[in-house]
């Protein structure tokens, strides 16, 4: 029914909204730096949650083979590089300019899948909501009054994994694995990768000098982040099993405008009127690209 529908949007808006604000929180607020750590316990804890939720029937699972696995393993790394990469990056920008950034994986996306189906055509709809997407990514550098070169080289970094991500699961299409199972894959693979390279990369020893260790609201905050990622995946897989990918489109670009809405209220952000057009230019390019959805359908 349609109010249940509704239902099950607001929540995943909900959920996205305090996920996005609690990483923001610990990443910034707490300046807890240290993504191994941060993205291993999230995806640590998820792995866990997600195979005891299949063992015990909560979710539809099966069992994932060996060849389903290794063929997902590209995209894996993929999902690695995107939280990796997305951590460091939303520590050092703010929330409006992280999704400005990340609305230009679309480009990403759409050049990969353009290589490999040469004779697709594409809406002319969908080519303007992508310029603007990518004019406004990379005009925000120079309009941002916070501009960290650090934190901008690991937006690139991070769209272009998200991009490539978007671009290998729509190109893979394996009828082999769902999206929870994908998931369940990419939890395990980062978890392994991640706990091995907490060390070299000074993760380890540094969060063993973090001045908030032994806090309570880190512990909170940590705890809570892994939760919400975890309830952010059964809502973004729920919400998608039941609409069309217009519809979920809308959804998604509806939560980042809350989010982005209320973050100046809850973070402070430092945004002048250049920077805030680069970010309404970019979301309408966002909103043109969900709409562009709609015409391919009827078409």
């Amino acid at each position: 029914m349609q109010w249940r529908r509704h239902i099950t949007g607001l929540a995943f808006t909900f959920v996205f909204v305090v996920s996005y604000f609690t990483n923001k929180f610990v990443l910034s607020v707490l300046n807890f730096t240290y993504p191994t750590l941060f993205q291993g316990w999230q995806t640590f804890i998820g792995a866990a949650l997600l195979l005891l939720s299949g063992k015990f029937g909560w979710v539809e699972m099966s069992r994932i083979t060996r060849s389903a696995a290794l063929s997902w393993l590209p995209g894996s790394l993929l999902f690695v590089g995107n939280i990796y990469a997305g951590s460091r990056a939303l520590s050092r920008i703010d929330i409006p300019f992280f999704f400005t950034l990340q609305n230009s994986s679309h480009v990403v996306s759409y050049i990969i899948l353009k290589v490999v189906n040469r004779h697709e055509k594409t809406p002319w709809l969908k080519l303007i909501s992508m310029c603007f997407m990518l004019l406004s990514a990379i005009n925000l550098p120079r309009h941002d009054p916070q501009f960290d070169y650090s934190g901008y080289l690991w937006a690139v970094g991070h769209l272009l994994c998200v991009g490539a991500y978007r671009a290998f699961k729509g190109h893979h299409k394996s009828s082999n694995l769902s999206d929870l199972e994908q998931h369940c894959i990419n939890y395990v693979f980062s978890v392994l990768l991640l706990a091995i390279a907490a060390h070299p990369t000074g993760d380890l020893t540094g969060a063993l000098e973090f001045p908030s260790l032994q806090s309570y609201t880190f512990h909170c905050g940590c705890c809570a982040s892994a939760l919400l990622g975890f309830l952010l995946l059964l809502a973004t897989v729920k919400l998608k099993s039941g609409l069309s990918l217009e519809h979920f489109g809308v959804w998604i670009f509806l939560s980042k405008i809350t989010a982005m809405s209320l973050s100046p209220f809850i973070f402070y952000t430092d945004m002048n009127a250049s920077s805030l057009i680069c970010v309404v230019t970019s979301h309408v390019g966002e909103a043109l690209l969900v709409y562009s959805h709609r015409d391919s359908q009827l078409g």
